[in-house]
């Protein structure tokens, strides 16, 4: 599940910081670990993080039929988050932030 977050960052064009901050904080030595592969569990928090941001490329991709207006749709400002992008909100840091984010997506796309 981490490696396919890693991978969704960068087809996102996140800088390491963004990708730690969605990825709960971990110190900056668990988060190479983790870039390198070296991941022996993650913790609940960071679980949750990743099937929230999962979740959210999921609906993309639902949503868009071309992936790359998905991976660039994160960045573009929205009326949704008062004028603010997906990721602005995101990187509030708050787990709740991923999950509002992926039940805006379900709801647009009618999965409620």
């Amino acid at each position: 599940m981490l490696r396919a977050v890693l991978n969704l960052f960068e087809k996102w064009r996140l800088r390491p910081a963004e990708m730690r901050i969605l990825l709960g904080s971990p110190s900056e030595r668990t988060f190479q670990r983790w870039r390198a592969g070296q991941v022996a569990g993650l913790p609940h928090d960071t679980q949750f993080r990743c099937g929230c941001l999962l979740g959210i490329h999921k609906a993309l991709r639902y949503m868009f039929a071309e992936p790359e207006r998905a991976y660039e749709w994160v960045r573009k400002p929205s009326t949704a988050f008062a004028g603010a992008s997906a990721l602005d909100k995101m990187l509030q840091g708050a787990p709740t932030d991923l999950a509002d984010i992926r039940a805006y997506l379900d709801a647009e796309r009618g999965g409620w």
